[in-house]
């Protein structure tokens, strides 16, 4: 490598010449544009790409430090437009061309004058989500990747989540979208009323999930397709990165996940780390935050998780690429790959593998666990007496979202209010005599039963601190067609959270998140589709006792903070 230590100052770093501009041509001739950062000094570099799906002046700045810091570094940070965004050319459909598409945009970039040749990609959300789809095309200068907060499996945890529609995501998402495509085709009236509209969302047409705004402008964007699509079709697959797990585990790429525990691909994360965590030769990492979608913060939602929650993540992700493209010994070798940020403690807890430990609790009462806080509980011990609880869900006024990724504000909130509604179920422990920590998934199996065709499920897990207040720490939701008496099973989101001595731990059950998913009609229509003149007051009933099996699984980390479980 040439000498280029005289560009260097004083931290070490270099200077960084100002961005130019450069297009590549894709096979089917479509132009894609791209701002390349380089270090001052001849190199050569490895590149770090990064495909934006938002213009490639923004380059994921709302989290992460702009792209000449990165090329301070040493290397060469490429942003491109992806196909049909910013002012590159074509039409964006999500997912539908990503792995060919970034295939050849990581082959072009590794052949950039300066370059070493080998490439890493880095960004969050549908950055991500591009990565992925790129490690599985034929990207053989792909060398290392770092996708953080974004899609896995579209059909099971992007648009739908337990087949139910994540209508807040996919509306607000949708909106953004389909705003961009009528700027970009110099439509002021429509991008004025979609950007209007995605302030405040347009869900109280006659069928939510399908505002008349969009269907107006639905030939700029993906949009109603994607509505249109049930969470059974087997498009959802041909998007998703989930499809081609083997290809990408093949390739042995050290990986850096991210991800933050009220994100709204919280579990894509998981789930993609699972799956790919074991195929490569040591470096890859998992970092799981207290972070909404962004910023990644110490403050969120009513919480302030302290200095730790603060992690440096431009720097791991320097770190990471360092080793991984460059060679560099790592400085921490001993460390564990998975690290979680433990909410309860405030601090940051390393596992070897992800923690599968479990403890069940069983649900109780006396019957009045929607009118009553103090009658659900939560003990280890079976209760010697049948119980049956009642969610009477009336579709004019569902039980709200509060809190979590889908709230406003998102994050850990005071969720007392919401629990002490008529139809919300409730279920508490005792106060705790001593710590008990959580890290994992939870699993929650639910004896239910219904007055009509179909209902949905919402479970909430939260602290209750000493003072009173309730904070998540844990979420799943799901809908079901063609109900029947039975035990239902729901995994909720992973988390990691010690609950302190004198705290307590609860469940929440209703028949809705509104405006999170659709207010299922009780009728067996889809909620994505179902106007809502037709949706009718429907009764869940909850059993517990000897003869019902409604059991909390809880993730409990049985081995001292950062010894592996």
């Amino acid at each position: 490598m040439n000498d280029v230590s005289n560009t260097k100052d004083l931290t070490g770093r270099f200077a960084v010449l100002p961005p130019e501009t450069q297009s590549m041509h894709l096979s089917d001739g479509t132009r894609l544009d791209a701002d390349i950062y380089r270090p001052v000094g001849p190199g050569p570099y490895p590149v770090l790409l990064q495909r934006q799906a938002y213009g490639r002046r923004i380059a994921c700045t709302i989290c992460y430090a702009h792209p000449s810091w990165y090329a301070s570094h040493g290397y060469i940070v490429v942003v491109q437009d992806i196909r049909g965004r910013g002012t590159s050319e074509g039409v964006f459909r999500p997912g539908e061309n990503d792995v060919e598409d970034g295939a050849q945009a990581v082959e072009w970039a590794a052949a950039l004058e300066g370059s070493t040749g080998d490439v890493g990609m880095y960004g969050f959300s549908y950055q991500s989500y591009n990565q992925l789809l790129a490690a599985a095309g034929d990207s053989p200068s792909l060398k290392a990747i770092a996708p953080a907060m974004g899609p896995w499996d579209a059909g099971s945890t992007w648009a739908y989540e337990n087949g139910a529609l994540r209508m807040k995501q996919m509306v607000g998402w949708g909106i953004q979208i389909t705003a961009e495509a009528a700027r970009r085709a110099g439509d002021d009236e429509a991008y004025g009323a979609l950007m209007g509209a995605s302030a405040n969302l347009p869900l109280n047409g006659p069928v939510a999930a399908k505002p008349a705004l969009l269907e107006k402008y639905r030939d700029y964007s993906h949009v109603m397709d994607w509505l249109e699509t049930p969470a059974d079709s087997p498009f959802w697959a041909s998007v998703s990165p989930a499809t081609h797990v083997e290809k990408i585990k093949a390739r042995k790429l050290p990986m850096l996940f991210i991800g933050g525990w009220f994100d709204t691909h919280l579990a894509s994360t998981v789930q993609a780390w699972k799956a790919l965590s074991q195929t490569d030769n040591g470096l890859s990492r998992l970092i799981i935050g207290p972070w909404l979608h962004f910023p990644w913060v110490r403050k969120v939602g009513s919480l302030d998780f302290g200095p730790q929650a603060e992690r440096d993540t431009d720097m791991e992700h320097i770190r990471f690429f360092d080793q991984a493209l460059k060679g560099k010994p790592d400085t921490n070798a001993d460390r564990k790959p998975i690290s979680l940020f433990d909410m309860g403690a405030r601090s940051w807890r390393d596992f070897s593998t992800w923690p599968t430990d479990d403890q069940v609790l069983h649900l109780g009462s006396t019957g009045r666990a929607a009118i009553r806080a103090e009658d659900g509980s939560l003990r280890e011990q079976q209760g010697v007496v049948d119980a049956s609880d009642y969610i009477v869900h009336d579709p004019w006024r569902p039980a709200p979202v509060t809190g979590g990724c889908y709230g406003v504000p998102a994050g850990p909130v005071d969720r007392r209010v919401t629990d002490e509604r008529g139809d919300v179920l409730t279920f508490t422990t005792a106060s705790l005599q001593s710590s008990l920590t959580l890290a994992g998934e939870p699993v929650i199996e639910i004896s239910a039963t219904s007055d009509c065709p179909s209902f949905d499920l919402s479970c909430v897990l939260s602290t209750v601190t000493k003072d009173g207040r309730v904070l998540q720490i844990s979420s799943g939701y799901a809908h079901y067609r063609n109900a029947s008496e039975k035990t239902y099973k729901l995994a909720l989101t992973a988390t990691c959270s010690t609950i302190q001595e004198g705290e307590q731990l609860r469940l929440s059950i209703a028949a809705s998140d509104y405006p999170a998913h659709p207010v299922n009609p009780g009728t067996g229509e889809d909620p994505v589709s179902a106007s809502k003149t037709q949706a009718v007051v429907t009764t869940i009933t909850i059993s517990s006792g000897p003869s019902h099996r409604s059991v909390l699984h809880l993730p409990v980390v049985k081995t001292p903070p950062g010894v592996a479980s």
